[in-house]
């Protein structure tokens, strides 16, 4: 994986030069926003930058079929380097707003170790003893925060498609973009829409609700997405997003359903969040009804009962886990993300793929669902 990790420096290096030449704009409007320039540098540091991986090898498995290019040389193909590394630097702002955004929606405190967006706003405002609700100030903040680095987003994208040579390939990889927020967006409605609306819900369909959202709040847009956004920007005909799609939306399943666990029994240094974050904030996961299906009465009572109360205390958090593992909900979803994976290693097996990106493909499969945090 030395060239992924090659890469995910070339896509560092990218935000923190986008970064530096917004600040000067920053400045020139006033000090008061030099937060936004602080807590964009911290959020976009760092990060396993899964998104651009996937960006950059949708790309190569179109550009390696006919080329031999090393794809970090300054040799034959950089302009189209560029403009994939600068479109993978634009997935991972978007990425960024989500994280922003959905931590207010989630109330929640952390985000990789540190304060939340939100809670450094609110923080920023009780340490110059500003008038007026710290928590709403540092809620609308983020809200704004969150926006900004939308647009940044879109307008990295548009530099990386506009300076594409085929306007055809500038125009499909657009449309795959303009898919993916809008998916992404409705999923993350689909999402708390779940935490609302699950107790008018018939049993037997929790499961198949929670699914939906697994996959338009996080398979397509971390998997599948920018996989074809990568392939659409090298001229990618459709037999070669139909297998980055084959190979893209049971992986995102399989990355979404590790996350999930993550969430119930993660460990706090390592995820960077509490632990049981997700049962705090009551997430409807297919693990949760998984377990829901499985469990007797009594404990279906008191896990909807304490589920969502931000106010669980650790005792409360360990009965709760261990009820979930008890219900041989945890087992399943470890035998469904490893179906998803080999579903998804299959369908590359013979896709028309470059050999270079189908290896790293094979490889990324099983670094994003094995993973600790």
């Amino acid at each position: 994986m030395a060239e992924s990790t090659r890469l995910v420096d070339v896509v560092q290096d990218r935000i923190d030069t986008f970064l530096r030449g917004q600040r000067p704009h920053l400045d020139s409007i006033g000090s008061d926003l030099d937060p936004f320039s602080r807590f964009s540098a911290d959020l976009l540091h760092g990060g396993k930058r899964f998104r651009a991986l996937f960006c950059y090898w949708g790309w190569q498995s179109v550009a390696g079929l006919a080329t031999s290019f090393d794809p970090l040389s300054r040799g034959s193909g950089r302009e189209a380097l560029a403009s994939v590394m600068t479109a993978s630097a634009g997935l991972e702002f978007f990425h960024a707003a989500a994280l922003v955004h959905d931590d207010i929606m989630d109330n929640s405190d952390t985000r990789r170790g540190q304060p939340a967006a939100h809670r450094r706003f609110e923080g920023l405002h009780r340490d110059e003893s500003w008038l007026g609700d710290g928590e709403a100030f540092g809620r609308n903040a983020a809200l704004l925060f969150g926006d900004l680095l939308l647009s940044w987003s879109d307008e990295l994208v548009s530099e990386a498609f506009d300076s594409l040579e085929s306007r055809a390939a500038a125009l499909a990889a657009r449309r795959e973009f303009n898919r993916m927020r809008t998916e992404v967006t409705v999923g993350q409605y689909l999402d708390i829409l779940e935490e609302s609306a699950w107790g008018s819900v018939d049993d037997e369909l929790l499961l198949s609700r929670a699914q939906r959202v697994i996959v338009y709040k996080s398979a397509k847009y971390s998997v599948e997405a920018p996989l074809r956004i990568g392939a659409a920007m090298a001229g990618a005909e459709t037999p070669v997003l139909d297998a980055l799609s084959a190979f893209g939306l049971p992986l995102g399943i399989a990355y979404q359903l590790r996350d999930d666990l993550l969430g119930v029994f993660g460990d706090p240094q390592v995820t960077g969040k509490p632990a049981g974050d997700d049962l705090r904030e009551g997430k409807r996961t297919v693990l949760i009804a998984t377990a829901r299906a499985t469990l007797p009465a009594n404990a279906v009572r008191l896990l909807d009962e304490l589920l969502g109360d931000p106010e669980l205390d650790d005792d409360q958090v360990q009965m709760l886990q261990a009820t979930i593992r008890e219900s041989g909900a945890v087992d399943a979803i470890e035998e469904s993300i490893a179906e998803q994976v080999e579903k998804a290693q299959r369908a590359i097996i013979s896709a028309p793929l470059s050999g270079s990106a189908r290896q790293q493909l094979s490889q990324l499969a099983e670094t994003v669902t094995a993973r600790s945090a």
